[in-house]
C-alpha cells in the first residue's frame, strides 16, 4: 500500500473511532478486518501523529454544530470539517481534511446494493483520495457527468472510477463528453443507444455524491471550458444560484435552463432529486447562497461541510 493511501486509511479509522464514537468492533465489521487490526491501526495513527489528543470544548461545539444544522434544515446528518479557507496556502491541507470526514461520511452511508451516482469536483476529488478500501456488496457506481478535463482535477470519470474501485464495485461510466458545441448534437448524443442506456441508469439511483459551484465568474464550470463569463452573467440574471452536476439552480433548487445546459450531457437534477441519500460535499464561504438552494430544493439529505460555511448556514 501507497504511503498515501495508508495515511488516509488511518486517518479515517481514527476519525470513525475518535471522531464519531463507533467502537472498534463496529469499525472491524465495516471495513471487514480483524478487531485486533483496528487496534493496531489506532495506535499507528498516534503514533505517526494523525492522532493528537486533547481535552477541548472545540469538538463538542462542532458536534452541536452538526445537531443544530440537522434541526434548521431538516437533514439527516452533518458533518463538520474543523477548517477551510480557499485564501491560504494550507488549502491542499484543508481540501485532504474535508476529503477525509466526507470518506467518513460516505462509509455511514452507503448500504449492500446501492446505486451510486459519482459526480465531479475538487471536494468530490477529495473524498474519493480518502476512501479506504473496503467492500460494498453488490454495489454500482454511475458516473453522472459526461467527461471532461480541468486544470483543477481529472478527467469527470476519474471520481467515479476510483470509487467503484475502492468499494469493490461496478461502475458504468458515461461514454460522452460533458459538453458539445451545440444543442442539436447534444440531443443526438443523448438518442445514441449506448448512451441513452447509460444515462437511465441515472433513474432510481440510490444515494449521490456530489459538490456544488457558485457563480462567480471563475468557476468550476468556466474553469473547465464548459461555460463563458457572459452565459455565467446571463445565469446569474435569471436567477441562477449554484451549479449542481454542471446543471444551474435558482434560489428554490429548482433548474435553471439557461445557456449551456442545452449543449450539457449529465444527470437531469431529477435524478439527483429523488435519490434517497444525497451526500453533499461542500467548502467555502463563497458557496454559502449555492448551499442554501441546494438544501432549499431537497438535494441534501447528508451535508459534509467545513466549520466557517457551518456556522454561517446556521446564523444565516
Amino acid at each position: 500500500m501507497k504511503d498515501a493511501d495508508r495515511t488516509a486509511q488511518l486517518s479515517n479509522v481514527a476519525l470513525l473511532y475518535y471522531g464519531e464514537g463507533l467502537t472498534q468492533s463496529d469499525i472491524a465489521k465495516r471495513l471487514q478486518v480483524s478487531r485486533v487490526t483496528v487496534v493496531n491501526m489506532l495506535r499507528e495513527a498516534r503514533d505517526q501523529g494523525i492522532v493528537e489528543i486533547h481535552v477541548g470544548g472545540k469538538q463538542l461545539k462542532e458536534n452541536a454544530l452538526a445537531r443544530d444544522l440537522c434541526e434548521k434544515f431538516r437533514l439527516q446528518d452533518v458533518y463538520v470539517s474543523d477548517t477551510f479557507s480557499s485564501q491560504t496556502s494550507d488549502r491542499a491541507e484543508a481540501l485532504r481534511q474535508i476529503g477525509r470526514v466526507a470518506a467518513m461520511a460516505f462509509l455511514d452511508i452507503v448500504e449492500k446494493g446501492d446505486r451510486i451516482g459519482v459526480a465531479w469536483g475538487e471536494t468530490v476529488l477529495a473524498l474519493t483520495n480518502a476512501l479506504p478500501r473496503v467492500t460494498v456488496e453488490n454495489g454500482e457506481v454511475t458516473q453522472l457527468i459526461g467527461s471532461m478535463i480541468s486544470a483543477r482535477v481529472p478527467a469527470s470519470e476519474h471520481c467515479a472510477i476510483r470509487i467503484a474501485s475502492q468499494i469493490g464495485a461496478r461502475c458504468f461510466t458515461l461514454h460522452a463528453p460533458a459538453m458539445v458545441a451545440n444543442a442539436e448534437l447534444a440531443d443526438v448524443f443523448r438518442k445514441e443507444p449506448t448512451i441513452a442506456a447509460q444515462l437511465a441508469r441515472m433513474e432510481g439511483l440510490d444515494m449521490v455524491v456530489y459538490s456544488i459551484g457558485n457563480m462567480s465568474d471563475d468557476t468550476h464550470l468556466v474553469a473547465a471550458g464548459m461555460a463563458k463569463p457572459n452565459e455565467i452573467a446571463a445565469a446569474r440574471k435569471a436567477g441562477a444560484t449554484g451549479i449542481i452536476a454542471c446543471r444551474f439552480i435558482d434560489a428554490d433548487g429548482k433548474e435553471c435552463a439557461v445557456a449551456p445546459s442545452d449543449r450539457l450531457i449529465s444527470a437531469p437534477l431529477e435524478s439527483l432529486r429523488t435519490a434517497s441519500k444525497k451526500l453533499l460535499v461542500v467548502a467555502g464561504l463563497e458557496r454559502l447562497a449555492a448551499t442554501q438552494s441546494a438544501i432549499s430544493g431537497g438535494l441534501v439529505s447528508h451535508l459534509v461541510v467545513d466549520r466557517p460555511l457551518a456556522e454561517k448556514l446556521l446564523s444565516d
